[in-house]
């Protein structure tokens, strides 16, 4: 995970909470107690929260054409990577390799978040998302989850809305 100023470290925050916070935008935390041994993270929060799957968002990295891509997909599906690939510009997808995806975002799997990534990378949203008030993205670690706007995840992230999860 990215280095956490001593401030930030004292007040819980994580960069993708410090970004949010710094831009002004509405959100809710929610945290939960992580669970190692459950299988899906995505699912995992779906369950502790109370929220519907379809709202929960998981954040997956992809090497589109050999550049880092992140799409943004409810837990309830899957990613469609010729999807994610075409919503970019690209020809081929494949899930990128996950300590590049850690190294590169600064956050461990099962919890990066779109938000606050130590290397800006392009992003794509879900078109799913704009279907709903607020949806859920990880925090920046595992047992945090940010609700937010839609609009405002996407405007935070410059990401494009494309239909890219797949049931």
């Amino acid at each position: 995970m990215a280095k956490k100023s001593r401030k930030q470290q004292q007040s819980g925050g994580t960069p993708a909470t410090m970004a949010l916070t710094a831009a002004g935008v509405a959100y809710t935390v929610h945290a939960y107690d992580h669970d190692p041994a459950h299988p899906s993270y995505g699912e995992e929060a779906a369950e502790a929260m109370g929220v519907g799957p379809e709202r929960v968002f998981k954040t997956l990295v992809a090497d589109v054409d050999g550049a880092l891509t992140v799409a943004v997909v409810p837990v309830a599906g899957q990613l469609d990577l010729k999807a994610l690939a075409a919503a970019v510009g690209g020809k081929r997808a494949a899930m990128a390799d996950p300590a590049l995806a850690e190294r590169t975002t600064g956050y461990v799997r099962g919890g990066i978040s779109p938000l606050g990534q130590r290397k800006r990378l392009p992003t794509v949203l879900d078109a799913s998302a704009s279907g709903h008030a607020t949806i859920c993205v990880s925090a920046g670690r595992r047992g945090l989850e940010v609700e937010l706007s839609p609009d405002d995840l996407a405007g935070l992230t410059d990401a494009v809305l494309a239909p890219i999860g797949r049931a």
